[in-house]
């Protein structure tokens, strides 16, 4: 049978980044996207102008109604939540498929400063969030938040690394990817599973570029290829490779926004043969 996997983020007309770049990686690695849309935007908010419509207020209906025809989900994939609210519309989703893959990507922050919208209770919201979780993807700054660190400590030896991927399991999650780790020009992906005595860390050349929209690609190709039974090492490397090639392509290209996102597209065929 198709795997199922039930992706809760907003969507942008413009800017490729969330639903908008999940359901064609998804897609592509033969798994079937159910897109749950928490918002609606004109344009991603990078850009100077953009249109907001918020759905809360019918995702619990939509969840209702998926329930109500019999639909369960082989993984449930929740990114961008904007509210306590839609976090507990999550948590309803989950409990109503008690034996799906659950992967949280904890949206809080980033380069060691708490994005501008979220508070202290936020981060308690998504400690409670990701203690239902099997796998989390949080980048460096988020990871430190979760686990009362600061959240600009950016330099971290082998050892603090393991230490941090091994509080970050304590609050219920298996499996870790810390992502975008630098470190001598490299960036690195942190891997850990729960029990483990040492990290895998997956990195790559930096060029020292940045693009929305990069992270939901990465958190997507992962998700599916686990879904499927591939493993994290195996799901990390290739999301890893796939994003550094994209980004390269793009830049290549020339003047391009990086609001925009990445190329992504002319690659797809990648994963389409796993």
């Amino acid at each position: 049978m198709q795997k199922k996997i039930a992706c809760i983020n907003d969507i942008s007309g413009i800017g490729k980044c969330s639903l908008t770049v999940a359901l064609p990686i998804i897609s592509a690695l033969k798994c079937q996207c159910c897109p749950l849309p928490t918002s609606v935007l004109s344009s991603q908010t990078g850009y100077p102008k953009y249109t907001f419509t918020d759905l809360t207020d019918g995702i619990d209906e939509y969840i209702n109604t998926w329930s109500e025809l019999g639909q369960t989900f082989d993984t449930i994939y929740s990114g961008f939540l904007s509210s306590s609210k839609q976090i507990n519309l999550v948590h309803s989703l989950i409990n109503k498929n008690k034996s799906a893959f659950v992967v949280v990507d904890p949206v809080l922050a980033d380069h060691g400063i708490l994005f501008p919208i979220f508070t202290e209770n936020d981060i308690i919201d998504r400690i409670k969030l990701i203690s239902k979780a099997d796998l989390i993807t949080p980048n460096l700054t988020e990871a430190n938040l979760l686990t009362g660190r600061q959240p600009n400590k950016l330099n971290y030896t082998d050892s603090e690394l393991l230490s941090l991927c091994k509080d970050l399991t304590d609050l219920g999650p298996n499996s870790i990817i810390v992502t975008g780790f630098e470190s001598n020009s490299k960036i690195y992906n942190i891997c850990y599973q729960k029990g483990d005595k040492s990290i895998s860390k997956i990195g790559i050349d930096y060029n020292k570029v940045s693009f929305s929209g990069t992270g939901d690609i990465f958190t997507s190709i992962v998700t599916a290829m686990m879904t499927r039974g591939f493993d994290i090492e195996k799901s990390v490397t290739t999301a890893t490779s796939f994003i550094y090639d994209a980004v390269a392509y793009t830049v290549d290209q020339g003047d391009y926004d990086r609001n925009d996102g990445i190329i992504f597209e002319y690659f797809l065929d990648r994963l389409t043969k796993l």
